[in-house]
């Protein structure tokens, strides 16, 4: 298995912190953002390599800092070099696959989040299922779920619809950017940008995918930091401080 961690974002709300520097990167006690996800996903012992898909303008970071690490990362630049010029996040996945030539089983992760549980339980779901996966979270709020992807499930988790960022939610179920790809299911990635599905978001892909073949979505067993501007980079600071 391989993990993809998108990263190829100019993170605007973040500025100045982020004008010249790339928000994966930006410290939480003292460690990258990255380091906490990296060093999660390894202890499972199922992924044999990493890819970072940047931007032209952060890829030197990236570099410099995986190249202080034990694991294999590999850094992709998507060759952008501003926020108006970027792919979106389903473009730069599948810039990696033709890149990279992937064909096996993909995990795909935002690089911008903090977890208080482990993404290895993730992994195991999703070999148990033995398709691709998503996972979700409850969120009592409408406007937080017009903003997000929403997903309605039956009673073995299985994805009965998806819409990214809805109107009209049809359920309270989120879903945050943590995806599996069966190997089966990494080949279609282009064929759902050519058929329409939306690039911004990565759900895009998934809410076309699950019209396709069976998709499942865990319920996340713990809480999710999205670092999306400075108050919420602070707040993530003094939570993590304070364990």
């Amino acid at each position: 298995m391989k993990c993809l961690i998108l990263a190829a974002g100019y993170a605007t709300r973040l500025y100045p912190l982020t004008e010249n520097f790339p928000k994966p990167l930006l410290p939480v006690k003292e460690k990258p953002i990255l380091d906490w996800l990296i060093e999660d996903i390894d202890a499972s012992g199922e992924v044999e390599e990493y890819i970072v898909i940047s931007n032209h303008k952060y890829v030197d970071h990236f570099i410099d800092w995986a190249l202080k690490h034990s694991q294999r990362i590999i850094v992709a630049d998507d060759g952008t070099e501003s926020n108006e010029m970027r792919l979106g996040a389903v473009r730069d996945i599948q810039f990696v696959i033709d890149e990279m030539k992937l064909s096996e089983d993909l995990l795909v992760i935002a690089g911008d989040n903090l977890l208080d549980f482990s993404l290895t339980d993730f992994i195991s779901y999703a070999k148990t299922k033995g398709t691709s996966c998503i996972m979700r979270y409850y969120e009592p709020s409408d406007v937080k779920l017009r903003k997000c992807g929403v997903v309605e499930i039956d009673g073995g988790d299985r994805i009965l619809s998806m819409e990214e960022k809805p109107e009209n939610p049809k359920t309270h179920w989120c879903c945050p950017p943590f995806y599996f790809y069966k190997a089966v299911d990494v080949p279609l990635v282009a064929k759902g940008i050519e058929s329409g599905c939306g690039v911004d978001a990565p759900g895009s892909f998934i809410a076309w995918l699950s019209t396709q073949t069976a998709i499942h979505a865990m319920e996340m067993p713990g809480k999710r930091y999205d670092i999306g501007d400075l108050d919420s980079y602070r707040a993530v600071q003094k939570i993590f401080k304070a364990e």
